[in-house]
C-alpha cells in the first residue's frame, strides 16, 4: 500500500507544480486514503517487525516508482539551450530541420564568439533534440531546463502542440 500511496504522492507534487490543481487534489484523496489504512495496519501492531520494515521500503519503493511513472509521463515543457563556438556546425539548423523552432542569438563565450539557440519544446522530444544537437554539433554545450509557457493574451499557461 505504500508503494501507491508514495507514488501517487509524488504524482500529486508534479501536478501542482505543473499547475494541474484538480488532479493533484484528486490523487491526494487517493493518496491519503491508501496512507489511512495502510498506517492503521502497521500501527495496530507494532510488534510485527516485518510490518514495519514493509512499511518503511513500501515508502522507499513508491518514492522510486512515482518519479518514474512520472518520467515517463513526461509532462510539460522544457528550454533547451544549446552554446556552440560560431566556427563549428549549426546544430540549430538540425533542430529546425526537425521541426522545431529555434531562436539563435550570437555571444562571446569564454574562447571566443558563440552562437546560442533556445528552444521550447515538450519534454517528451528532449532527448531527439539532444541526440540531433550531438550529431549535428559534438562541439556544443546543451542544457534544459522547465520552462512555463504563457499565453500571455489570455494570462495563463499554454501547451505546446506537437
Amino acid at each position: 500500500m505504500r508503494l501507491a500511496d508514495v507514488s501517487l504522492g509524488t504524482l500529486r507534487i508534479v501536478m501542482l507544480v505543473r499547475g494541474r490543481r484538480s488532479m493533484a487534489g484528486a490523487l491526494g484523496f487517493f493518496e491519503s486514503l491508501i496512507w489511512t489504512l495502510a498506517a492503521a495496519q502497521v500501527l495496530s501492531e507494532l510488534d510485527e517487525p516485518l510490518k514495519i520494515i514493509g512499511y518503511a521500503g513500501g515508502f522507499a519503493a513508491g518514492t522510486m516508482l512515482g518519479s518514474t511513472i512520472e518520467r515517463w509521463l513526461a509532462m510539460g515543457s522544457v528550454l533547451l539551450r544549446v552554446v556552440a563556438p560560431i566556427d563549428t556546425p549549426h546544430a540549430y539548423q538540425a533542430l529546425r530541420d526537425a521541426g522545431m523552432q529555434t531562436t539563435v542569438l550570437n555571444g562571446e563565450g569564454r574562447d571566443g564568439p558563440v552562437r546560442i539557440s533556445f528552444s521550447i519544446l515538450p519534454r517528451r522530444q528532449a532527448p531527439d533534440a539532444l541526440a540531433l544537437v550531438a550529431e549535428a554539433n559534438p562541439f556544443a554545450i546543451a542544457t534544459i531546463e522547465d520552462a512555463s509557457v504563457l499565453d500571455l493574451s489570455a494570462r495563463k499557461p499554454m501547451a505546446l502542440r506537437k
